[in-house]
């Protein structure tokens, strides 16, 4: 289910516990590996709470010692006694914030990395319906607001709670009837935190969300910067994107208004109870039935007690913007793949893949199949060409061998194993894909090439890229093999980065491999480079060509015409000419250019 923003809402039940804490329970799971550090951080910050309060004593000694009996000696004691506990504080203080900044630093990183590693095993369609800058956005900025929250919330709510605690106690030991005029405030001050708390978290979600939006919008129009420039949208997109920063900014307005609000109410309530109480004590006082000191220590206490619920007060809104984010976070972590990995048969060497009555929906579109009724036979070592009109099939069927998805009907097999039951990462690695538009990496041009294989030798991959026909480019750069390429290897040509991908491929040495026109966009010499590198590479093992351009494919060892998700006909390049009538209409679409006016097609020599 998809928000406003685009990113993944929670289900109807799970928006219904957003409103409670209990997405925070599973921040317990990340602390409890460092037990011993949350130990130290809990004694500590019971230490520095009771140290704290214990300068309410120091108070009343100063006054009824030390000012009421003009004592030197009195004054001396109550400032050695402070100036002792504010040594203590300062210590506790400093163990209490590197234990819990260093907890919130850990959870956060682990947080992080369970997540990814997580995303990493989901199913590609995920990300078709749910966009990978909202994805990462929740990673980063939801992590570091969990983050802030354990090294610097929680600690504060414990802090204060026990503060709170304390004080109460410490003032009813000192005056009950002051005490009880104190906590009249406590509960007119709970009915707004509570209200105004909800709409807090409410709106803490809508900004998050909003703020995932902006980075989304931000990261895929600078990333496709060269189109935007070409067609001259800057205007165009310095609008929207203001649109969007407003709009995350009046989201975020009304929260900071909301939260406001809840301070002051808090904070006022009060206040007011702490008058009175200083009221009534101050003519207790005057009557001689409370000493100056008492009254002296009994406000501090009342002070640390209304700082203390203030400060609660403003906690309880981080707790509930860090519950939403927790929400986003365990979603994602806890986020299965629709590929479900049960498979233990070991995977053979040298088989037949066979695609029979195969049926595929792709889950956006139910009323639209992409395969229907597939049938196949890809002979092991024999390379194999898909032809077809756009939207035949071909990408999905390339989709099904590398199981991004699963038949919806039918079956998949190798060596008459279904797919599914091979360990999943088994039969990937017996694959490779070379996309049309090839995937690079930030780094050098070693780690591109070594992807196929990160525990490859130097040489290993020189002779990878040797066997693409890319050294001779690469030698010439000016760090060689250790040459930045760039984020998606912009600083290279589009031949340049075809010629890494097949290296990759080269590297990986797979029994599969899966070529996705290869060629398409490239210019003639560096097509030439490619099809040099690509009949190397397709030697000896099982080759699928998606081939648009049928100049490519004359020559494979056999043709499948595909059309709407099924196959119309197989055969070689002159079989099909003479008797499929879609795949003669495709190559007298493309061949006749080659004349003035059409002719009978005929095949090249081999």
């Amino acid at each position: 289910m998809m928000n406003e923003a685009g990113a993944v809402s929670p289900s109807e039940p799970d928006a219904r516990k957003s409103k409670s804490l209990r997405p925070l329970r599973e921040l317990l799971g990340f602390l409890w590996p460092h037990k011993g550090r949350l130990i130290i951080a809990s004694a500590a910050l019971v230490f520095t709470a009771m140290t704290q309060l214990s300068l309410g004593y120091g108070i009343q000694i100063l006054i009824d010692q030390g000012f009421s009996n003009q004592s030197e000696e009195g004054l001396r004691r109550a400032v050695l006694f402070m100036v002792g506990v504010g040594f203590a504080m300062a210590c506790g203080s400093f163990i209490r914030f590197y234990m819990v900044s260093w907890l919130g630093e850990r959870v956060a990183a682990d947080l992080r990395r369970d997540v990814f590693n997580n995303l990493l095993t989901v199913h590609p369609g995920f990300y078709e319906k749910n966009h990978a800058g909202e994805i990462m956005s929740r990673i980063t900025t939801d992590t570091t607001l969990l983050q802030t929250l354990i090294g610097s919330s929680v600690s504060l709510a414990a802090r204060n709670a026990l503060t709170l605690m304390g004080a109460l106690i410490l003032m009813s030991l000192t005056n009950i009837k002051l005490t009880l005029i104190m906590l009249i405030g406590v509960p007119l001050t709970l009915l707004p935190v509570l209200y105004l708390g909800r709409r807090v978290r409410n709106l803490s979600n809508k900004s998050q969300a909003s703020i995932a939006s902006v980075g989304s919008r931000a990261g895929e129009v600078l990333q496709s910067i060269k189109i935007v420039q070409s067609f001259q949208r800057e205007t165009m997109e310095r609008e929207v994107f203001e649109q969007e920063v407003s709009r995350a900014f009046d989201i975020a307005k009304k929260r900071i208004q909301q939260r406001a609000w809840l301070m002051a109410c808090a904070i006022f309530l009060f206040l007011g109870g702490m008058v009175g109480m200083m009221w009534t004590g101050g003519q207790d006082v005057i009557a001689g039935r409370m000493s100056g000191g008492d009254l002296g220590a009994f406000v501090f206490y009342a002070v640390m007690l209304g700082t203390a619920f203030a400060t609660l007060s403003e906690v309880w809104g981080d707790l509930q913007r860090a519950a939403g984010a927790a929400e986003r976070l365990v979603e994602l972590l806890h986020q299965e793949s629709d590929i479900v990995d049960h498979g233990s048969s070991p995977v053979p060497h040298g088989q037949a893949l066979v695609a029979n009555g195969l049926g595929f929906t792709y889950p956006a579109r139910p009323e639209n199949p992409a395969l229907s009724g597939f049938n196949l036979t890809i002979a092991p070592g024999k390379t194999l060409a898909l032809v077809g009109p756009s939207g035949a099939g071909k990408s999905t069927l390339f989709e099904l061998l590398q199981r991004f998805h699963d038949p919806s009907e039918g079956a998949l097999t190798y060596g008459d194993v279904a797919l599914s039951d091979f360990p999943l990462q088994d039969w990937r690695s017996k694959a490779a894909l070379v996309p049309q538009a090839p995937i690079l990496f930030s780094g050098d041009i070693a780690y591109n090439i070594a992807y196929g294989n990160p525990d490859a030798s130097q040489a290993d991959i020189e002779a990878a890229a040797k066997a693409a026909y890319a050294q001779e480019f690469i030698e010439r750069l000016p760090q060689g093999y250790q040459s930045e390429i760039g984020a998606q290897g912009v600083q290279l040509s589009g031949g340049q980065r075809q010629r890494i991908a097949l290296a990759r491929a080269i590297l990986k040495n797979p029994a599969l491999l899966l070529l996705d026109e290869a060629t398409s966009a490239l210019d003639t010499e560096s097509e030439y480079y490619v099809q040099l590198a690509l009949g190397e590479l397709t030697k000896g093992r099982t080759t699928i060509i998606i081939a648009h351009r049928l100049s490519t494919i004359i020559n494979a060892d056999a043709i499948a015409v595909i059309d709407s998700g099924s196959v119309v006909d197989v055969g070689t390049h002159s079989e099909l000419l003479a008797r499929c009538d879609l795949y003669q209409r495709l190559a007298n679409m493309q061949f006749k250019e080659a004349s003035t006016e059409e002719v009978p097609i005929t095949p090249p020599a081999a």
